[in-house]
């Protein structure tokens, strides 16, 4: 059991007697043996070895944290969850055992859309609460920065609630970023009115932005979803808000949604399976980020690879993620995902990491963090290993001893 707590670490702190894992460099870990940390209020002012401490830091104005030899990484980074949603669907578990695909399951109506009546049925407060100690088991293994995405309300009312019940997940100490994902599925209201939807998606958005609640769009693309053509004019209207796009692309077919969402510049494309060889380059020009979820690949028994060799050959940055959903990827583990990153999809170590630190900060659009060096925020996390490859290598082991967000320490005890 894990708890957390946030204590005010100080306008000037140092933390020294450590291994940094900067992974500031496109490649290796960049590790600091000997290494300290200068935090100035929530940015980190200097990073290095600290026999090379800048002289201004060895003042008594400066509070020293010795960490005993601890392990430092940047704070990890999920960058695809649906944490808030009403009910579970371990039923369906139990039917997909017995041979129902996840397709034929949401085409009977179950999947999204009783996820969906689940949701609408709860309150704002009720949502927030079911949310918070999945957002506080992601905390417990290094979490400082989490994706949340509608799309479980369907309507107006319903997906601002969500949004709403995202956003106060900040109360905890994280970074959120809210995520509009009305283009999910097609409510029953909106039955055999697939367009009409589309319509109320993309008029419902300047009311969730002007609300604040919105930092990027997604949409689902996909037989059992929406179609190109109906994602591209959700694009386009975030376009014309300015807003930034994702997209779940090429999870069960190649519905040549990589290549549109490149076209519009998006932040990320998620799933990606079925991408092909022209949705890589796509995204290889626009500079998206492929975002690869081993948890919804080993929970829905998945057997088609994502093409993990070709896009590390294009260049396009891979990040990882939870896909927290009830559905297809029911998992609270940051380093689960690291060994699975690793065992599914044969991704080194330090990939497996950079996929939840550095490139899952560019799928969030958000520059400042994913890496230790002066200048970005002080998000870190300190751990009991010796190094950084042991975060992927173990699994049912938290290393964690806790983790600072914005200059903050979360403590981190286990019982």
């Amino acid at each position: 059991m894990a708890t957390s707590t946030a204590t005010d670490t100080g306008r000037r702190t140092l933390w020294t007697g450590a291994t940094l894992a900067t992974l500031a460099g496109e490649r290796d870990w960049g590790l600091v043996p000997e290494g300290a940390l200068a935090v100035e209020d929530d940015r980190l002012a200097w990073v290095g070895p600290i026999a090379e401490l800048p002289e201004g830091w060895r003042g008594a104005d400066v509070e020293v944290i010795d960490l005993g030899g601890a392990l430092v990484t940047p704070g990890l980074i999920d960058c695809h969850t649906h944490l808030v949603y009403g009910g579970e669907r371990s039923a369906e578990f139990e039917l997909r055992l017995q041979g129902a695909t996840y397709e034929e399951i949401a085409r009977a109506g179950g999947g999204i859309r009783s996820t969906v009546a689940a949701t609408r049925r709860a309150g704002e407060d009720e949502l927030h609460a079911l949310a918070v100690p999945r957002a506080r088991a992601l905390m417990a293994e290094g979490l400082t920065t989490l994706e949340v995405k509608s799309g479980y309300g369907l309507s107006l009312e319903d997906e601002a609630k969500c949004l709403r019940a995202a956003r106060r997940l900040g109360e905890l100490g994280l970074s959120v970023r809210t995520t509009y994902l009305g283009a999910h599925a097609l409510p029953p209201e909106y039955e055999g009115r697939q367009d009409d939807y589309v319509d109320a998606v993309c008029a419902w958005l300047p009311e969730l932005m002007q609300q604040g609640l919105v930092d990027a769009v997604d949409a689902f693309c996909e037989r059992i979803a929406f179609s190109p053509a109906q994602t591209r004019r959700v694009f386009e209207s975030a376009r014309t808000l300015g807003l930034p796009v994702k997209l779940h692309a090429e999870q069960l077919s190649d519905q040549d949604g990589a290549a549109l969402a490149a076209e519009f510049g998006a932040l990320s494309c998620d799933h990606l399976e079925y991408l092909s060889d022209a949705g890589i380059a796509a995204m290889a020009e626009s500079g998206t980020v492929a975002v690869l979820l081993p948890g919804a690949f080993y929970f829905l028994r998945e057997t088609k690879l994502p093409p993990i060799a070709a896009l590390r050959e294009a260049g396009v940055p891979i990040a990882i993620a939870t896909d927290h959903n009830p559905g297809s990827s029911p998992g609270l583990s940051l380093l689960l995902m690291l060994n699975m990153a690793c065992t599914f999809f044969r991704m080194t170590p330090e990939e497996a990491l950079r996929g939840l630190t550095v490139n899952a900060a560019r799928a969030l659009g958000l520059p400042d963090r994913g890496r230790l060096a002066a200048g970005l925020r002080a998000d870190f996390c300190v751990w009991d290993a010796a190094h950084p490859r042991e975060l992927a290598y173990w699994f049912g082991r938290n290393p964690l001893r806790f983790a600072v967000a914005g200059g903050r320490s979360r403590m981190s005890v286990h019982q």
